[in-house]
């Protein structure tokens, strides 16, 4: 009950207070007036919500940050009766949700709709609701409100960079020996011939050996192993770091500029994985097989795949990753290594400054493993020194280090321009 309808209530008691002592035909009527107010405002507000429906449109459910998002909504009025005024409160977890509006005068069997936009700035998932509806009587002494409650998720992939080149050791990360371990899919690396079976696609079909041997013959390819690239990020809570921030504006302002470059928040779980989703697509465009291990709110092993379907694997895993593990990038890595075929190339992530990365380096060379390493600076996000002395250790065994700053620019960084020699 709201103050108002407590002075209402104080009137009405006033007023039967002085019919009781007086007799008035004043009070009478002041006191047959309050109770009408009151009774019709409560009646009004019972029903005022009563018949009204309203649903949540979106054109996609998967996005990135920088992308603009849009969403639909519409409000319809089954009932006869108008409603004065709807409130639609937008209680989404999505930061900046614009749904929230105030629609007058909504008649009876008609519908409003409107178009909601924002800027995504954070990854994650979020849901699109709940959706507050509120309402009350002209008086405004009974307030009515309803959650509608919505299933539909919007999934916010991780900003990614365009990358012109990422040099690893000359000879190191492309080509190589062929591992006698046969695939479905197309690679340069022909096996041999085999008889055609139902389902394998014409172009496959070796015509030479079907005239020679006059049946169906098709080709059978293998996997070039130095092609695999393995993606390691370093998601261990007390490595990370992070400055003071706040949240980029997503307001009207910003939707007029769609062409203008999404900064990234300053600290060093967001960039590790920009810097592994961009990573990710490079070599993927390159025709690389990707894989990806991250130890942050569990284990998560992606193996690796070069078809189309494997950069969106990669972008829902990390835009599900939190950085809130207790395993280092050092275990990681070593813990997987054993699992890796020699000659895959390993590109480790982090933002640690311990020692035991450049150890770590030295046991996956030992077993045959091209090594790559992006190191965070830690200090610049706020963190401990040390990444300076780090890349000197791991320069030492002939490893190419990428060192990135906050607010660098991670196209410049990893394209060579700021690789630690």
């Amino acid at each position: 009950m709201t103050n108002s309808a407590r002075v209402v209530l104080g009137l009405l008691a006033i007023s039967l207070l002085g019919l009781a002592a007086t007799g008035s035909p004043l009070y009478f009527r002041l006191s047959y007036l309050w109770g009408v107010v009151l009774v019709g405002s409560w009646a009004w507000a019972w029903v005022v919500l009563r018949g009204v429906r309203v649903e949540r449109k979106a054109r996609t459910l998967r996005a990135q940050v920088g992308d603009i998002f849009e969403e639909r909504f519409q409000i319809r009025n089954t009932g006869r009766l108008p409603r004065l005024w709807l409130e639609v409160g937008d209680r989404s977890a999505l930061p900046g949700a614009p749904g929230s509006r105030v629609l007058s005068t909504v008649g009876g069997r008609q519908g409003r709709s409107y178009l909601a936009r924002t800027c995504l700035v954070r990854r994650g998932v979020f849901p699109l609701g709940p959706t507050l509806l509120a309402s009350g009587d002209p008086f405004g002494l009974f307030p009515a409100s309803r959650v509608v409650h919505s299933d539909a998720s919007l999934l916010v992939y991780p900003m990614v960079v365009d990358l012109f080149a990422f040099p690893g050791p000359q000879g190191l990360l492309p080509g190589g020996e062929a591992l006698r371990r046969r695939t479905h899919e197309v690679t340069p690396n022909a096996a041999g011939v085999r008889e055609y079976a139902p389902g394998d696609p014409w172009h496959r079909i070796h015509w030479a050996s079907t005239a020679r041997r006059d049946r169906l013959m098709v080709k059978e390819f293998e996997l070039d192993p130095l092609a695999d690239v393995w993606i390691f990020v370093d998601a261990k809570k007390e490595a990370q770091a992070e400055l003071p921030y706040s949240l980029p504006s997503t307001g009207p302002d910003v939707l007029w500029q769609p062409l203008r470059e999404m900064v990234l928040l300053p600290t060093t779980e967001e960039y590790a994985v920009t810097i592994a989703a961009s990573l990710g697509r490079y070599f993927l465009r390159r025709n690389h097989a990707v894989g990806l291990v991250s130890y942050g709110q569990s284990l998560n092993v992606l193996p690796p795949d070069r078809s189309e379907r494997q950069l969106e694997k990669m972008l829902e895993a990390l835009a599900l990753l939190r950085a809130e593990g207790n395993l280092s990038i050092s275990d990681l890595s070593t813990a997987q290594a054993r699992h890796l075929p020699r000659g895959c190339t390993v590109v480790l992530v982090t933002p640690s400054v311990r020692q035991e990365v450049a150890l770590a380096v030295d046991i996956l060379l030992q077993r045959g493993l091209r090594v790559v390493v992006v190191l965070l600076d830690a200090a610049s996000f706020g963190g401990l020194p040390g990444t300076a002395e780090l890349a000197q250790a791991i320069r030492l065994q002939g490893v190419s280090v990428y060192r990135v700053e906050s607010g660098s620019s991670l196209t410049a960084a990893l394209s060579g321009e700021a690789r630690v020699r």
